[in-house]
């Protein structure tokens, strides 16, 4: 048993908290499925509370691009290719980009940048990007991929990106495809820099299988909790998680 429960542990875990991410996942998807989008950055909040952000940045990826490559691949009627490849190859640059700034930032600032972008995320007002032609493309991937890999989601810049298009779906679909397509460039670029994702391959795997029961569930548990209610009390959980990273950046603890 002992060896069972280590073999799922990762370094610098315990049972404890490896058993809450993977519920985390589960809870954040069903966010996700539910409201269209928050679960990332909900997931990456409160995996800055127990494990270092040069470890919380690539898991994250890595579970994410489970998550995205599902949904990419029930959407994929609806991608639009004709944008999507300017992107991706952007997306490719900005993760090397974004790699070397993400090997030598210190670990405060890591987490602060990372504080920063949850505030942004849930209280700034969303921006309208309208990129047209392949050079824009290229630049609108490689800026939010690079953005990506030092704070770890990405998400709430690339839809952003795609309120050209009309249909819902898709949005939906492209997004996700642009997902996989950056956390792929995500995992590759720290596999590069050495990071030792075997270690953590269990974790993955289990927050990877709950987070897609919880985009299969969402619906049904949270549709009981008015919408307003919801999208309060989640934004504040996400500002005292955030504010809370600033102090341990700045003040250390």
């Amino acid at each position: 048993m002992g060896d069972l429960l280590s073999f799922i542990v990762p370094p610098g875990l315990d049972l404890f908290q490896s058993l809450l991410l993977i519920g985390v996942s589960f809870v954040t998807s069903a966010i996700t499925a539910t409201f269209g989008l928050g679960g990332g950055s909900a997931m990456i909040a409160v995996m800055s509370l127990i494990m270092t952000p040069a470890v919380v940045v690539p898991v994250h990826g890595a579970v994410q691009l489970g998550s995205n490559a599902g949904r990419a691949m029930l959407r994929r009627d609806y991608i639009q290719w004709n944008f999507a490849g300017w992107f991706v190859l952007g997306s490719a640059i900005g993760a090397a980009v974004g790699g070397g700034i993400a090997r030598f930032l210190p670990e405060d600032w890591f987490r602060a940048a990372i504080a920063l972008f949850i505030l942004y995320s849930i209280w700034a007002p969303k921006p309208v990007f309208k990129a047209s032609g392949k050079p824009s493309y290229v630049v609108a991937g490689t800026f939010t991929s690079a953005v990506g890999m030092v704070v770890g989601v990405s998400g709430p810049l690339v839809i952003s990106f795609l309120r050209h298009l009309t249909d819902r779906r898709e949005i939906v679909g492209t997004h996700a495809f642009l997902m996989s397509m950056q956390n792929t460039f995500k995992l590759i670029t720290f596999m590069a820099l050495g990071f030792a994702f075997h270690d953590y391959l269990i974790l993955i795997l289990l927050m990877v299988a709950t987070g897609y029961a919880g985009t299969h569930m969402g619906s049904f548990f949270l549709d009981k909790l008015p919408e307003t209610v919801f999208r309060w009390a989640f934004r504040l959980i996400l500002t005292v998680i955030a504010l809370d990273l600033l102090r341990r950046s700045f003040f250390g603890g």
